[in-house]
């Protein structure tokens, strides 16, 4: 009788704990999106349901919407739904819907499909909520503009690990089959009878430092900047078509880019033509740029190869002593 006793004590001790954390689960997502609105964001959501009893917590939240107007950027979807172990409501797994997540910045909009798509969310205990880690993993997605689809791939993982400092991130990314649409191909050309559809090799390996760590603020007040880059490995492979880059960037306060990268491009001018149809090379450049890098190029046609070093001086771009361009700015909105 006595442990029955304990027994239905702890049992009624855990179920009022457990009913008290979801009760301030909803109540601080409720309270945050206030906030926001507060401060001038466009929220709006609509019913809030939990469940998970005895051991998670997991809260549904009904067509949420977050607008910054400050950086244009917004967020709305049919639900998303927040689970978390009943100990720890800081290792937060997200779930989204199969449905059409739609975002928006500055003044283009997108709209994304993706199946299965999850984030894992680990935060460091404190009012803070300094982000450990986190991972986003879907199957098949397509992202589309108002004129159609424009990307899409098989599956897709993004993730981000706090190291020592603080401040710095270890970033990967994969995707497999990633690839420009139908529409974006058959509309600019890109593709030719013997290249295949999606990328073979599509992987990111990167150290990235930062002003400050990522925590509630990025949120609420500032992103923050990126400070170094030590890529460790940027790699796409298209058909015959080979892209390698690693090295180290330093990032000044107005997002110039300073250091070295080693380049490896196999079928070079392969790739110029694909970043020229798709607008990442303007046609004004286009042969300046072809000109400089055929001085560092062996071999001739599908066998042309490039092994080098760009060197990124004040946002300027250089090969050897010869400037081939402006970088872009390294700025988070």
């Amino acid at each position: 009788m006595r442990l029955l006793k304990w027994l239905s004590l702890g049992a009624a001790v855990w179920v009022l704990y457990w009913g008290l954390a979801a009760w301030g689960l909803r109540s601080g997502l409720e309270a945050w999106f206030g906030e926001q609105q507060r401060q001038g964001w466009q929220v709006a959501y609509g019913p809030i349901s939990t469940g998970g009893f005895p051991s998670r917590h997991r809260t549904r939240l009904e067509q949420p919407l977050l607008a910054d107007p400050g950086t244009g950027v917004a967020w709305s979807a049919d639900w998303i739904t927040f689970d978390s172990p009943a100990l720890w409501p800081g290792a937060q797994s997200l779930r989204f819907p199969a449905t059409p997540q739609r975002f928006s910045f500055f003044d283009q909009s997108r709209s994304l499909i993706a199946e299965e798509m999850r984030a894992e969310l680990h935060l460091a205990p404190g009012l803070a909520l300094e982000l450990e880690q986190l991972s986003l993993t879907s199957q098949a997605w397509q992202i589309s503009g108002r004129d159609g689809p424009l990307w899409q791939a098989q599956d897709l993982v993004l993730a981000m690990r706090q190291m020592t400092p603080p401040e710095q991130y270890h970033l990967m990314a994969e995707a497999q089959q990633f690839s420009p649409s139908v529409l974006m191909r058959s509309g600019y050309g890109l593709l030719q009878d013997d290249v295949p559809s999606g990328f073979d090799a599509l992987e990111l390996q990167a150290d990235v430092t930062f002003d400050t760590p990522w925590d509630r603020r990025a949120i609420e007040l500032r992103r923050p900047q990126i400070r170094q880059i030590h890529l460790d490995l940027a790699k796409a492979r298209w058909g015959d078509m080979l892209f390698r880059a690693a090295g180290t960037l330093q990032v000044d306060e107005k997002g110039r880019l300073s250091g070295e990268l080693t380049l490896q491009a196999e079928n070079w001018r392969a790739i110029l033509d694909m970043g020229e149809r798709l607008s990442l090379l303007p046609p004004s450049s286009r042969r300046a740029v072809e000109k400089i890098l055929a001085l560092f190029s062996t071999g001739s046609g599908r066998a042309a190869k490039i092994d080098t070093t760009l060197r990124f001086h004040e946002g300027q771009i250089w090969v050897g002593p010869l400037p081939i361009g402006t970088a872009p700015l390294l700025v988070l909105r």
